[in-house]
């Protein structure tokens, strides 16, 4: 066989067996193909969301480099601007607001402010609710007022008011009343001055009335004019004015009181 006569054989042959043999296509087909570009345009929309909400996100909440919303973190500490709302208990140092501005704490219930030592024991507390302010501890204040037209009341409904100051305390009201009332004994004592009552018209009521027997007074005549006696022990009681004085140190006021 020559030469050419065993190349063309061989071409022959392999021509035979490529015509012979099996097509196997490579890759991804069918529904196979259309999930994966299902999950990728699937995956391609969740990304595009995300970064649409948290756009959206910084954007309400005014996130900057200094903080968000109405907070600001500066040097001396936490700024708030506006109207913020705590959920949770609040942990501060001082609180205060701008200068000529109110500093206003509002809650739908009672608001609470409690002051503790380094062991953590309550030693003061103030407590806002519908009938005003509680302290539990003692208050150093100089001022104490009502709002326009509405009244000051201080209360101590089980133990004792008392308040006192080094050059004195003031209690004036400009338009209304001023009233003093408890449950058993009300003091007024001065140690090194005394007490001044000045008014148009100074009443005492519910002052016992003693009894005074050595002018007789017909049953018809009704008496009008009393005088204001003082027992050793500083109690103050009515006697039936006469001619002369009519206070008796032995009145049975003075023996029982």
């Amino acid at each position: 066989m020559t030469r050419e006569q065993y190349i063309l054989a061989t071409q022959q042959s392999n021509l035979q067996r490529t015509e012979n043999a099996q097509l196997y296509p490579v890759g991804i087909y069918g529904w196979r193909k259309r999930c994966l570009y299902f999950f990728v345009l699937l995956l391609l929309v969740t990304m595009i969301v995300n970064l649409a909400m948290t756009i959206w996100i910084l954007k309400v909440m005014n996130f900057t480099v200094d903080g968000m919303g109405n907070l600001r973190v500066t040097k001396k500490g936490i700024r708030l601007e506006g109207i913020s709302e705590f959920l949770l208990p609040l942990y501060v140092k001082e609180i205060h607001s701008r200068k000529d501005s109110p500093l206003v704490l509002q809650s739908d219930r009672n608001v609470t402010v409690n002051a503790r030592n380094h062991l953590g024991q309550l030693t003061g507390q103030l407590a806002v609710g519908t009938e005003g302010a509680v302290f539990g501890h003692s208050v150093e204040t100089p001022h104490i007022r009502a709002e326009p037209s509405q009244d000051l009341r201080l209360e101590s409904p089980t133990r004792s008011l008392i308040m006192e100051a080094p050059r004195g305390v003031q209690v004036s009201a400009a338009a209304g009343d001023f009233k003093a009332a408890c449950r058993k004994e009300l003091h007024l004592q001065s140690t090194e001055g005394e007490i001044f009552l000045n008014a148009d018209t100074i009443r005492l009521g519910n002052l016992p009335t003693g009894s005074f027997s050595s002018s007789p007074t017909s049953p018809n005549s009704r008496q009008t004019v009393y005088e204001l006696c003082v027992c050793p022990n500083g109690k103050l009681y009515l006697s039936p004015a006469g001619v002369g004085s009519t206070c008796q140190s032995s009145s049975s006021i003075c023996l029982w009181s």
